[in-house]
């Protein structure tokens, strides 16, 4: 809640900003959340980050004194101390805590990313050599035929202004906000993997298998992603774009497809 208040804040006051949904030029961070799962990934980081800052900290303070300290010139004659009980207790049993410390949401955000909540949309997402085709089985017209297509690259010198170079789809994946959606993923020829960074999913697309994973996107927007398995000489123009818009919206392109 405060997030989405901190955000509202920002575009009231900087309107030309937006969320990045897509990679930037020399980006360090992750791209902006979209999903509670990505929301979970990025705290879990920044979680982990503390505990290894503390860390790197701590053990280059404890060689620094090493090294000053028992250096020729401080102490001429050595320490005859070989063994320390209650140091070799507090080094080891310090460490097994911070793991514990750590594996606790760690496996809490993994079951969390497994977890297939009840859908209310159903995607099926066939990777090809070197495009997406989706099929939305869940809805047929009067003659029994489903919304299928083929999502490729627009080339270069058909790009209009604003699209993204090697990222933008002639045919966009659309689904509604703050629905829950099955992805379902195959691949037709060799080992493919679907993937969009704001979403926090990737799931591989392997020919003669069914993955599947959900989404619940929280706001509009389009959504960026690329192949993530080396999958032929073109693994690098098979981008993914994820629209997600009103359910009303949904509704009214899904009529449009299913009467064309």
């Amino acid at each position: 809640m405060k997030n989405n208040i901190k955000l509202i804040f920002l575009f009231l006051l900087f309107p030309s900003i937006a969320a990045a949904d897509a990679a930037e030029n020399w980006q360090l961070g992750f791209q902006d959340p979209a999903t509670p799962i990505m929301e979970g990934i990025i705290n879990l980081h920044h979680d982990l980050m503390f505990f290894i800052c503390v860390i790197s900290v701590f053990v280059s303070w404890m060689l620094f004194r090493t090294l000053w300290h028992f250096g020729q010139g401080q102490n001429p004659t050595p320490s005859t101390l070989t063994h320390g009980t209650l140091i070799e207790i507090i080094w080891t049993i310090t460490p097994a805590f911070i793991l514990l410390t750590i594996a606790i949401p760690s496996f809490s955000l993994l079951y969390a990313m497994d977890e297939i909540v009840s859908p209310a949309i159903t995607v099926k997402t066939l990777g090809h050599q070197w495009y997406w085709s989706y099929e939305y089985s869940d809805y047929s017209n009067e003659n029994g035929e489903s919304v299928v297509y083929d999502s490729y690259m627009v080339p270069e010198e058909d790009l209009e202004i604003g699209q993204l170079r090697l990222l933008e789809v002639d045919n966009r994946m659309v689904i509604p906000t703050n629905t829950h959606v099955r992805v379902i993923v195959t691949a037709a020829d060799v080992l493919h993997s679907w993937a969009i960074p704001s979403l926090g999913v990737k799931c591989d697309a392997i020919p003669g298998r069914l993955n599947q994973t959900s989404l619940f996107v929280k706001r509009e927007g389009l959504y960026y992603g690329q192949c993530s398995e080396i999958c032929g000489i073109n693994h690098g123009f098979m981008p993914i774009v994820i629209e997600v818009v009103p359910l009303a919206d949904y509704v009214s392109w899904l009529y449009n497809k299913l009467n064309e």
